[in-house]
C-alpha cells in the first residue's frame, strides 16, 4: 500500500530525564534552551521549515501543561509592558510561536510499557490510516539543515518504502556508543537492521542512526505492548527493522549535523556549538574563551 506523504509529525519527550535532575523535575527536558529557544522550539521549527501542517507533542503528565502553555499562552501581560516601553520588537519572539501550525500536546498512554516506541505508540489515534507521519525524539538536534524535508523529499522519490530513516556518519571510535545500520543493500541504501551499541570491531558500518523517522501506519502493529524487546523495552528500532524484514525501508544521511542533549555533557557541547555559529554575541564567547585559556 502507498500513504499519502506526512502532514503530521510525533515529538516525544515523555521521560523522566534522570541525567538531568533535579531541573528536569520541574521542566521537561525539551524545554532546556539553546539561547533564548527551548530545544522543543527548534525542532517544531524544522517541522515547520519541511511543510508539516500539525505536531503532536508526546509529554509526561507533568509537562503536558508546560508546553500547552508555552506554545498558545500570549501573555497581554507581556505585550501590554513592552508597549508601554516602545519595545514591540521584543514580543516578535513570542509571536512567532503562537503562529506556529497546530500543536497539540498529550499525554504518554500510561498501559504502554517503559521504552522509546511507547510515546510514539501513544500518538496512533491522531494518525491518519492512509498517511505516512514523521517521528523525532526531543533529544536529537540538527543543526544547518532540516532532517524532516530530507525526510519527505526521500519519500516523495521512494513512495513505497515502509519507513525511511536518518542516519549521520561517525568517528569509528565511538560507534559502541549509538544503534549502528547494517545496509541490506549499499547501492539502494535500505535497511537490513539496527545493531545497538557494537563492539567497534563488530560494526557493520560507520551509520549511525538516531531519532528521525518518517513511518508508514504499518509501525503500530510493531509498536504493541507485547512487542517488548531488550529491558522488557517497547524500542522503534525493533518496529522499523520489523517493518525492514517484510518491505524496503530507506536510509538517508543527514544534510545537516546531528547532535544529542540527552545527558548534561553533550547538551552544553551543543548549545556552545549553536552559540558559536549562530548568535550575534559569539564573538564575544570565542574571545572570553580565549581569556580563560581555553
Amino acid at each position: 500500500m502507498t500513504y499519502r506523504k506526512p502532514t503530521k509529525a510525533v515529538i516525544t519527550d515523555a521521560g523522566f530525564a534522570s541525567r538531568f535532575l533535579p531541573i528536569t523535575k520541574t521542566i521537561p527536558k525539551a524545554m532546556l534552551p539553546l539561547g533564548n529557544r527551548p530545544i522543543m522550539q527548534f525542532i517544531v521549527e524544522e517541522c515547520v521549515e519541511a511543510g508539516i501542517g500539525e505536531i503532536i507533542i508526546v509529554a509526561t503528565c507533568e509537562g503536558k501543561p508546560i508546553y500547552e502553555d508555552y506554545f498558545s499562552n500570549a501573555n497581554t501581560k507581556i505585550r501590554k509592558q513592552l508597549a508601554s516601553q516602545q519595545k514591540h520588537e521584543r514580543y516578535e519572539s513570542i509571536q512567532r510561536v503562537l503562529d506556529f501550525p497546530k500543536i497539540t500536546v498529550i499525554e504518554q498512554d500510561p498501559a504502554y510499557p517503559y521504552g522509546n516506541g511507547s510515546p510514539i505508540a501513544s500518538a496512533h489515534k491522531f494518525i491518519c490510516d492512509d498517511e505516512a507521519f514523521v517521528a523525532i525524539y526531543s533529544d536529537d538536534v540538527v543543526l544547518g539543515a532540516s532532517d524532516v524535508k530530507t525526510l519527505i523529499d526521500s519519500y516523495e522519490k521512494h513512495p513505497d518504502a515502509k519507513a525511511i530513516i536518518i542516519a549521520q556518519e561517525m568517528p569509528r571510535e565511538v560507534l559502541d556508543k549509538y544503534g549502528i545500520i547494517k545496509l541490506a543493500d549499499e547501492q539502494k541504501m535500505t535497511l537490513g537492521n539496527i545493531i545497538e551499541k557494537p563492539k567497534i570491531e563488530d560494526a557493520p558500518s560507520n551509520l549511525t542512526s538516531y531519532g528521525r523517522y518518517l513511518l508508514t501506519p504499518e509501525v503500530f502493529e510493531y509498536l504493541n505492548p507485547k512487542n517488548t524487546g531488550l529491558d522488557n523495552e517497547l524500542w522503534t528500532v525493533d518496529a522499523i527493522t520489523g517493518m525492514a524484514e517484510s518491505g524496503e525501508v530507506i536510509v538517508e544521511k543527514t544534510r545537516g549535523q546531528w547532535m544529542t542533549t540527552g545527558d548534561p555533557k553533550n547538551y552544553f557541547m551543543t548549545y556552545l556549538k549553536y552559540v558559536l555559529e549562530h548568535e550575534s554575541y559569539a564573538e564575544d564567547v570565542k574571545k572570553y574563551l580565549e581569556e580563560v585559556g581555553i
